[in-house]
């Protein structure tokens, strides 16, 4: 019998679906500007796995600073793999849902975090 793989996926905090299926962690260090915190229904606020202030303010939101962006924000993900490891335990077998706020759906932390979470190894691997 085979075990149903998990998906990790992203969603905009303000396009957030009402599924109650998945683990849901946002993933900003900052709360989403005007929504309430009983409307996402979150199990986690992964502060810890958003970029460092510094990361945030140098990148924001510029397209064309994307790659650097990028870069260096799984640089800093690599180095604190603690957290990461830790919501994916606690996650378990639950998809996961990671909820951001920024407005460009292709260049934002999510899409890094997603990346960086699936190709983690377990550390018992």
């Amino acid at each position: 019998m085979s075990k149903k793989k998990r998906t990790i996926e992203i969603a905009r905090a303000y396009d957030c679906p009402k599924s109650d299926n998945d683990y849901r962690a946002l993933v900003d260090r900052l709360w989403p500007r005007g929504v309430k915190k009983q409307s996402l229904k979150l199990d986690q606020w992964a502060k810890e796995l958003a970029p460092s202030n510094a990361l945030r303010e140098w990148f924001d939101h510029d397209p064309d600073k994307w790659a650097e962006f990028r870069k260096r924000f799984l640089r800093e993900l690599s180095e604190n793999k603690d957290e990461a490891y830790e919501l994916l335990r606690t996650a378990g077998d639950q998809s996961i849902l990671l909820i951001y706020a920024a407005k460009d759906e292709e260049h934002n932390n999510a899409v890094v975090l997603k990346e960086h979470l699936g190709r983690l190894k377990p550390p018992d691997a």
